[in-house]
């Protein structure tokens, strides 16, 4: 058995796009348009972990997608944690749990997907604003 990929419905391709690669840093691999399903698969991975992917489904017909909780999170190892949230808010994006212990937080995808990221390695020092910073909604 291998592990090849996570679907997730996306309502917006150049949102989730933005999100996913400009500012969490993935990268496409590959994209399939279906004229006759009306969809577009992209998929997705980490630079260098292209084994493990996620699958953005748009359909082309109008959907509401509920938060999904069901679903849970993705998750994805980061070299530093602190520098990648930074970037995350410099772009826009709301840290819903901040990284207070150096090892572990949370966003969200446009799309209300929740996003796991884990310090590699030990965790690191706390630091501020991280340190203080309240959580921000739920993940």
């Amino acid at each position: 058995m291998k592990y090849l990929h996570t679907m997730i419905r996306v309502s917006d391709v150049d949102a989730s796009l933005d999100f996913y690669c400009n500012k969490l840093g993935l990268v496409e691999l590959r994209r399939h348009d279906s004229e006759q399903g009306r969809f577009t698969l992209i998929f997705l991975a980490a630079p260098g972990d292209e084994e493990a992917q996620v699958e953005l489904t748009h359909n082309w017909d109008p959907e509401e997608y509920g938060e999904g909780r069901n679903f849970g999170h993705l998750a994805y190892q980061v070299d530093d944690i602190y520098a990648l949230c930074q970037q995350l808010m410099d772009g826009g994006v709301t840290i819903s749990r901040p990284p207070r212990d150096g090892r572990m937080a949370f966003v969200r995808s446009p799309d209300n997907i929740s996003i796991e990221l884990l310090q590699k390695g030990d965790a690191l020092p706390a630091a501020e604003p991280w340190a203080s910073m309240p959580n921000s909604g739920h993940w």
